[in-house]
């Protein structure tokens, strides 16, 4: 085990179903496996790295999430090519997912950079980068 590595994420989302079923799909298209599972979370895991999603409390849904706000901005993620990328897209596209930037797509960060920002059901940004 190197020292530093991410160990694991934990994210909150407002409705557990709704989130596993997005994430559930991507992550297993970008090679994690389901992890664990329990009442009010589900994780998947890559090697030794593992993203939770636990369903927030009621008393804690009155103030949805912003990735302007504090903390959280978004997740990236590696794609293994631009053809990835590419083929990510369409796939998104085709779920009904909103891609962020289409006026700039794949090069909103960037022209060096190649990559599909999109947003998870509670607008958490996601973005799948290629190298």
């Amino acid at each position: 085990m190197s020292k530093g590595l991410l160990h694991h994420i934990e994210i909150y989302v407002s409705d557990l179903n709704r989130s596993v079923d997005f994430w559930g799909w991507l992550l297993e298209e970008l090679g994690y496996s389901p992890f664990q599972k329990w009442e009010s979370g589900q994780s998947w895991k890559i090697d030794d790295i593992y993203i939770v999603f636990v369903q927030t409390e009621e008393r804690f849904l009155d103030v949805p999430y912003h990735r302007c706000r504090v903390g959280l901005n978004h997740l990236a993620f590696h794609a293994i090519s631009r053809q990835h990328v590419d083929d990510m897209t369409k796939k998104l596209k085709d779920k009904g997912t909103t891609i962020l930037y289409t006026n700039q797509h794949p090069f909103a960060g960037g022209e060096d950079h190649y990559a599909v920002y999109f947003e998870d059901p509670d607008r958490i940004k996601v973005e799948l980068v290629a190298p």
